[in-house]
C-alpha cells in the first residue's frame, strides 16, 4: 500500500456561532492502513458526520452502551475512549461544539448527552438527514462549511450559561486544568459542593475530571508538536510524575503514551488534537527523543 492521501480543511464558523462552536473540519482519507482507531476524550462535544461509510464503533466509551453504527454522531464529554473500526477510506466532517454551546447548536443540554454516543438523529430527528443529503450534495469544503453554517444557524436557539461557571471553565481551558476546584470554588463563593454540582449541570461533567481532559489535550499537543519527551511532559502539564502521566493515558487513551505515540500519532491530523498550548512559547527550543 502507498502513502496515505489526505484531504483535509479546517475553518471557523460564521461569527453568530463562534460563541459555540469552535471550529469544523473536513476530511478525506484514502490509503491509511485498515484497522482499530481509538478516539480519545476532548474538551469539545464532538458532532463527525460521515460521507462515505458508517462509522463503526465498535467499544462506546461508557461500557453500558452497546456497540453501534452512525452516519452521524454526537459524542458527549467523555472519561475514555472510543474504539472505531476504521477502512482504508475515510470522509466526513467533524464539528466542535463547545460544552456550554450545546443547548444553543443542539437543543439538548450537555450533561444530558456526557458520557454517551449518539445518532444526530436522536436528537434533531429527520433534519439530521436533510443536513447529510445537503452536505453530499456539496462539491467542496467550503459549500460544506457554507451549509453547516445555514444550518446551524437556522436552528439557533443561544442560552447564557452562569456567569461564574463561564469563568471557570474558560480558567480551566486557559489554564490548561492546573487550578484546583477548591480554589475555583472560592473564587467564585460557592462552597466546593454547590460547584461541583453547578458545573456538572452545565457542563455535563464534574470541575476535577474537565481539569483532568485539558491536562490530557495539553499533554497530547506537547508530543505531537513538541517532541517532549514524557518525563518533560508530565512536568510541565502538572502530573506527579511520569507514572501519573501513563495512569491517565490508560485510562482517556486505552493504552501507553508510547502505544499512543507508535499507534495513533502518525495518523492523527492537528485539527484533531485539542488543547493547542499557546502559554509555552519558552517550550519551543525543547526538542528531546521519546523516553
Amino acid at each position: 500500500m502507498g502513502s496515505p492521501i489526505s484531504d483535509t480543511a479546517v475553518s471557523l464558523p460564521t461569527p453568530r456561532l463562534r460563541p459555540f462552536i469552535s471550529q469544523y473540519a473536513g476530511f478525506r482519507v484514502s490509503g491509511v492502513p485498515p484497522g482499530l482507531h481509538f478516539g480519545i476524550p476532548s474538551s469539545d462535544i464532538d458532532l463527525i458526520i460521515s460521507l462515505a461509510r458508517p462509522i463503526d464503533v465498535v467499544q462506546m466509551p461508557n461500557s453500558a452502551q452497546p456497540p453501534s453504527t452512525f452516519t452521524a454522531l454526537v459524542s458527549g464529554l467523555q472519561d475514555g475512549p472510543a474504539i472505531v473500526r476504521q477502512g482504508s477510506d475515510v470522509f466526513g466532517l467533524h464539528i466542535f461544539i463547545k460544552p456550554l454551546g450545546v443547548r444553543a447548536i443542539l437543543g439538548i443540554a450537555s450533561a444530558e448527552i456526557s458520557s454517551l454516543v449518539l445518532n444526530l438523529s436522536d436528537i434533531w430527528g429527520n433534519r439530521a438527514a436533510d443536513l447529510i443529503e445537503m452536505l453530499l450534495g456539496a462539491d467542496t469544503w467550503q459549500e460544506r462549511f457554507a451549509i453547516l453554517d445555514r444550518v446551524f444557524v437556522s436552528k439557533l436557539s443561544p442560552t447564557s450559561p452562569r456567569p461564574e461557571i463561564s469563568w471557570a471553565w474558560e480558567r480551566l481551558a486557559k489554564t490548561h486544568g492546573a487550578v484546583p476546584v477548591q480554589q475555583l470554588a472560592d473564587e467564585i463563593g460557592y462552597s466546593r459542593r454547590h460547584f461541583t454540582e453547578r458545573f456538572r449541570e452545565a457542563v455535563g461533567v464534574v470541575p476535577k475530571l474537565a481539569a483532568r481532559i485539558f491536562r490530557f489535550e495539553r499533554a497530547c499537543r506537547l508530543i505531537a508538536e513538541k517532541r517532549l519527551n514524557l518525563a518533560h511532559v508530565a512536568i510541565v502539564c502538572g502530573y506527579y510524575d511520569q507514572a501519573h502521566l501513563t495512569r491517565e493515558w490508560y485510562a482517556f487513551a486505552g493504552c501507553t503514551p508510547k502505544g499512543w505515540i507508535t499507534r495513533e500519532l502518525p495518523f492523527l491530523q492537528d485539527y484533531e488534537l485539542g488543547g493547542r498550548d499557546n502559554e509555552c512559547d519558552e517550550l519551543e527550543s525543547v526538542h528531546q527523543p521519546f523516553v
